[in-house]
This record gives structure tokens, C-alpha cells and sequence, in this order.
């Protein structure tokens, strides 16, 4: 392409290489050094006055070094007097930190996207942000291509019988990219939640403390059909029976009515009851095996067939346990390790209010999706819910970025332990891979393949150990970008799924 040069970042010049080869051109000189104190030197090598020029830099483990690097060569383009200047970023740095977490809390996201706003950028070319609306902290235009019509073809070619496979989210944050890659296949999809269990109900023991020492006996709740208790003190009750003419009881067929008024009345006038304790015990406990005995047989005529798509499991440490596994909030004596401090708590539960957030607003400013520290606390069980039938069949978790393995792996053992299902697949954009993310994953038995794309660097060594490894090439999706940026053309047939043989 004529009036066109591409500069490559220290951070992925293989994929530069293959963009400027699919394009048929080579790439433009450029010297990249560093100061002894760490300064970023860069010198550009040939004349860009006048040309479109592209800088392609990603993110690396390096992220700082490569920002600064960025935004140095973007200034001295500017500087060298070039038509216009676009940022290739494959993954884009900083892009889980779009939202403010706390009051304190920076955009740095946004202040990334004023930073390349100052150094002169005009357009910015990127794969799968983050969250989508980051688009808004940019003043110039911003195309953010996706990597699904390329995971998709993967899917169709390399996978067998992926039309009998189901596509789950390991998070509910995840579900929109989740059904748009179900859409386009035409597959099922589901989703895994994790919800942090408490050894035992603080807020309930709080509130009923100040009864201790009144004798209580069972009775029945007439709404969930339960043993609940009540106090059997007779000055209680006498002062107290005015006030039960509207109370709710069960029948005989476990439904709510009212009690009929002579009987208050009654118990109004006489304050002893007629019944001794271990009568009205045994009338209550006739009725509920009686309601027993009816929802067995409920069971046996009415089944709700939906109700078999949703598994539960206990996550211990990220990793699913058996039903009969001790759990780690008991102590060695026996006694449950509190969850809460019960002042929290006390307050928390005035008129049984959920906890705001701290910034004011729904919770949505909460900690990302990728932050999996919680469930690998030693003394911490979640519970975790498989909504989906994925018995027998290829299971696609897919999300944006691979980073830490935590409920990757969390995911996979729910799905192939609980769920049954026969094989599953890793699959994310940006392979991350922090620590030792992807020896984790190598190693789990319940994880058959990891699918990511090159928008990330992966060493070679790394990459060359993980037989479960596989990644898709973006050099072809860039580098049509790059052409169709160039020459003024639509970006939306890079959207579109291509369906070949």
C-alpha cells in the first residue's frame, strides 16, 4: 500500500511480521532502546512525513515499559509530520480497570485513552475491550473488531459433533459474549455461578437472641410448609391471643386459610390451652408427615423436567468436593468459624436491607470477574450452580481473556464432574496467562483444550510445553483492518460470519 508504514512495538514484532506479509510490505525501521535508568529511547529510522502510519504495540508482561513505548513513538511520528497516526492495539492495556472498584478508586483505563489522545493518535484499532463502552473515553474513532467469527470458524472445522455442543459462561458477567457466539453457531448456552456459603444464618440468630429463655415448641409454617417455633408462655399467650384473630393456618392439604374466630375467642377467654404440649406436638407432627407424604406424591405424578438443567456443587479452594466432604469453615473443636463480624451483621440486618455498595449506586462498580482470589481462600466454601443441560455432550467456556486459572478450572470440574458433560474447551481472546495460569490449566484433567488467539505474546517455551495450547492467528483480521482504515472502507465485514466449507 502506497503512503502506508507499520511500526512494530517490542512487544509482539512476530505478529507485526505476519501483518506486514499478509499486506505485502515490510516493516518500517525503527530504533527501540533503553537508558541505563530505564528511560524508553526510540528513533524512527525513515521518512514518515506525510504518510499513514500504524503502530502496532500490544500488551506484555512488561505493560508499563510498553505504554510508555507507545505513546513515544506515536509523538515522534507526529513530530516527524505524518497525515495521521493509528494505534494497533491487539489487547488493549489496562482495560479491566474501566470502573471505579472504590471511592478512591482510578479510571486508568480513561486516563490511558487521554494519555494516547495528548501523544496524537487519530484512530485507534483494537480486538475484544474489556467492556464495550470504553469506546467513550476516547475523541477519536475506535474500532473494536472481534475474534468470534474466527473462534467460530475454529469451532466448525476442528471440533466434532459441535453442533450437539453447548456454550456456558463460567461468570454472569460473561453471558452477553457467551449468547453471541450460541447465536451464531445456533447452540444452547449456559452458565455458571459461584455464591459464597455461610456456615450458618448471623443475621436470623442476632434477631431472635433476645428470646433465649422462652420455652419454644413447633408448629407449622403455613407458607413454606416448615416446623418453625413459638413461644409456649402463658402470660405470652394470653396477652397475645387478642392479637391472633387474622393469623393464617394450614388445613389438611397443606394451604393457607384463616382461622375461624370462635377458636381465638376461645383461647381469648381461656388462656390455658386444653391440650397438653406433647399432644399439640403430635397433632403438628401428624400434619407434616402428612404434607410429606403428599409432596412425595407430588413428585411421582408432577416433575418439572427443567429442574434436572440446574447443578449444584461445593467449592472448596477452587476445586468442586464431594457432598460428604467436611467443610473448612468448622474448626478442629466442631464449632463454625463466623463469616461476619455479627456487629456487621446486626446493623446490616435492621429491617432485613441488602448492603448497599460502598460507591452508592447497584453494584455494579464491584470487583471484575477476573479477580478469583475469594474462592481460593483456604476457609471458604462457595456454592457453585450449573444452569444447563450439558450431559454427554462438548462443553465451549468462553470469555474474553485467560489470566488466572481459578474459575477456569472451577468451571470445567462443574461441568465435567457434576454435569457429566464429555469434553471441554477453553476458550478466550487474549491468552493472559499470569503466574503459572496455563501450567494449571495444562495440568487439570476436567480441561481437554485451551483455545486463545496471538493478540497477547506467549513465549515459545511456554507455549511449546502446553500440548493443550491452541492459537488462532489475528494477523489476517489486523491486517485487513489496516488495509480497509487506509483506503476509507467499512469496517463491517469484518463482523460477519463467513460460512465455508
Amino acid at each position: 500500500m502506497r503512503g502506508t508504514l507499520i511500526f512494530s512495538g517490542t512487544s509482539c514484532p512476530s505478529l507485526t511480521k505476519q501483518i506486514c506479509e499478509n499486506l505485502g510490505m515490510a516493516p518500517a525501521e525503527a530504533e527501540l532502546t533503553q537508558f541505563s535508568n530505564g528511560e524508553t529511547s526510540v528513533r524512527i529510522l525513515t521518512s514518515v512525513r506525510e504518510k499513514d502510519v500504524f503502530v502496532v504495540q500490544s500488551g506484555s508482561p512488561k505493560i508499563n515499559d510498553t505504554i510508555m513505548e507507545l505513546l513515544i513513538m506515536i509523538s515522534a511520528c507526529k513530530g516527524g509530520s505524518a497525515s495521521k497516526v493509528t494505534a494497533v492495539l491487539p489487547y488493549f492495556p489496562y482495560s479491566r480497570q474501566s470502573k471505579k472498584k472504590s471511592h478512591r478508586g482510578a479510571i486508568t483505563a480513561r486516563m490511558l485513552a487521554n494519555l494516547l489522545g495528548v501523544a496524537g493518535v487519530k484512530h485507534i484499532v483494537t480486538v475484544d475491550l474489556h467492556a464495550s463502552q470504553m469506546q467513550g473515553f476516547f475523541k477519536c474513532p475506535v474500532d473494536n473488531l472481534h475474534a468470534e467469527p474466527l473462534i467460530a470458524r475454529w469451532i466448525r472445522h476442528n471440533v466434532p459433533d459441535w453442533k450437539e455442543a453447548v456454550v456456558v459462561s463460567k461468570n454472569a458477567g460473561g453471558t452477553k459474549r457467551v449468547t453471541s457466539l450460541a447465536d451464531a453457531l445456533k447452540l444452547n448456552f449456559g452458565m455458571v455461578t459461584t455464591d459464597k456459603r455461610r456456615g450458618h444464618n448471623m443475621t436470623a440468630s442476632m434477631i431472635m437472641n433476645h428470646l433465649d429463655g422462652i420455652e419454644r415448641q413447633p408448629v407449622l409454617d403455613p407458607i413454606s410448609n416448615q416446623v418453625r417455633t413459638t413461644s409456649t408462655e402463658p402470660e405470652k399467650e394470653a396477652t397475645n391471643a387478642q392479637s391472633q384473630d387474622s393469623r393464617v393456618v394450614a388445613d389438611g392439604q397443606g394451604s393457607p386459610r384463616p382461622a375461624a374466630n370462635g377458636t381465638c375467642a376461645r383461647s381469648a377467654s381461656n388462656p390455658k390451652p386444653h391440650h397438653t404440649r406433647s399432644q399439640t406436638t403430635l397433632s403438628q407432627s401428624s400434619v407434616i408427615d402428612e404434607l410429606d407424604e403428599e409432596a412425595e406424591g407430588d413428585e411421582l405424578e408432577f416433575n418439572d423436567q427443567r429442574a434436572a438443567e440446574v447443578i449444584h456443587g461445593r467449592l472448596v479452594q477452587g476445586h468442586i468436593v464431594p457432598d460428604d466432604f467436611v467443610s473448612p469453615a468448622e474448626s478442629v473443636a466442631g464449632t463454625e468459624i463466623p463469616d461476619e463480624d455479627p456487629m456487621v451483621m446486626s446493623h446490616a440486618s435492621s429491617f432485613f436491607a441488602p448492603q448497599s455498595h460502598a460507591l452508592g449506586g447497584s453494584g455494579d462498580a464491584e470487583a471484575s470477574s477476573d479477580e478469583e482470589e475469594e474462592i481460593l481462600k483456604p476457609k471458604v466454601e462457595h456454592m457453585i450452580t450449573l444452569v444447563g443441560d450439558v450431559k454427554g455432550r462438548s462443553v465451549f467456556i468462553v470469555d474474553d481473556m485467560i489470566d488466572k486459572p481459578g474459575s477456569w478450572i472451577a468451571a470445567a470440574e462443574t461441568v465435567r464432574k457434576r454435569g457429566k458433560a464429555e469434553k471441554v474447551y477453553c476458550i478466550a481472546t487474549h491468552g493472559v496467562f499470569g503466574g503459572d495460569c496455563l501450567e494449571q490449566m495444562q495440568a487439570c484433567d476436567c480441561i481437554d483444550t485451551i483455545v486463545v488467539t496471538n493478540s497477547y505474546p506467549i513465549p515459545e517455551e511456554k507455549a511449546r510445553k502446553a500440548s493443550k495450547l491452541v492459537v488462532l492467528d489475528l494477523s489476517f483480521l489486523l491486517a485487513e483492518a489496516i488495509r480497509r482504515n487506509h483506503y476509507g472502507e467499512s469496517m463491517s465485514p469484518l463482523f460477519q460470519h463467513v460460512l465455508d466449507s
